[in-house]
């Protein structure tokens, strides 16, 4: 079947498909809708199947298309790693996976230095709380949210200490006069932290706090959150640099009270590959924060 179905016809319909139109396919393929439109219907007649569903507005996938579809996504997914991967005028690239809030928070603002000290490098990230698998070479590092467990093929760097202590907007901050006083306002849970409420309450001999008036599953929500003075919330400085630096949170007890220290971020990168140089640069980088 494949020897009578051409590339450039699977092309046009993959385009078709994803965008939902023959008119928006023409105009990222460069054609014009009447080529399209040739191109699908000979492709339904070499396949003996209906790819779409046809009415005077509008185009709709049949079952048969969206299964072809499927497999087209993939395919042209593959094609353009391997034209990438053995290409001589690639461009340098970078494959990042981060935690999201560290991603969102630290990262990103930075990235624009790290790009202007390393002209020709294209920095590709995805943000998840997973741990990144480099078997697959999807991914040439990985800034994680507590050190990875399997390390023997790994080069891991750690990313700093952290302080993790109660940090509200100014407003919030005048009504504070002791740690006591954070029993009457409204806390702020980030879901996966790995020091909780009622760590910081218990370093500092005040008992069990009470229940949290809001939570997040990602810290960068949280921080946010208290930026608007909906409450206070335990979190890192590193994650609360910009707004701490802008006066937008404040650590009200900064000095006064024993806060958690420990090393939240790690960088991870393969101790072998043709990236480990790229790798190793945007280290050294990210590790002179």
């Amino acid at each position: 079947m494949l020897q009578i179905t051409s590339l450039s016809s699977l092309r046009i319909f993959e385009s078709a498909a994803r965008l939902g139109s023959f008119r928006s396919a023409a105009q990222e393929l460069n054609l014009s809708p009447s080529a399209v439109s040739h191109s699908i219907v000979k492709l339904e007649r070499d396949l003996g199947v209906a790819l779409f569903e046809r009415t005077t507005r509008s185009v709709r996938l049949t079952s048969a298309g969206q299964t072809l579809l499927a497999h087209t996504s993939n395919a042209f997914e593959e094609l353009r790693r391997g034209v990438e991967q053995i290409s001589s005028k690639k461009p340098l690239l970078l494959r990042l996976h981060c935690a999201p809030s560290f991603a969102a928070q630290v990262l990103s603002p930075r990235l624009p230095e790290f790009l202007q000290l390393n002209p020709g490098v294209e920095v590709r990230v995805a943000a998840s709380t997973t741990y990144a698998r480099f078997v697959d070479g999807l991914f040439d590092a990985d800034i994680v949210y507590g050190e990875p467990l399997n390390r023997d093929d790994l080069i891991v760097v750690p990313l700093g200490e952290e302080i993790v202590a109660p940090l509200c907007s100014p407003q919030i901050a005048t009504q504070l006069k002791s740690p006591r006083d954070l029993i009457t306002h409204p806390l702020i849970r980030s879901d996966l932290k790995r020091v909780q409420w009622v760590d910081w309450f218990e370093a500092n001999g005040l008992g069990t706090p009470p229940p949290p008036s809001m939570s997040f599953d990602r810290s960068f929500l949280a921080l946010d959150a208290a930026t608007n003075s909906l409450g206070i919330a335990l979190e890192s400085d590193v994650l609360a640099r910009r707004q701490l630096d802008a006066g937008l949170l404040v650590a009200p007890f900064a000095g006064k009270c024993r806060d958690n220290r420990y090393i939240g971020h790690y960088l991870a990168y393969p101790k072998t590959g043709s990236q480990r140089r790229l790798a190793k640069a945007f280290a050294d980088w990210v590790t002179a924060f």
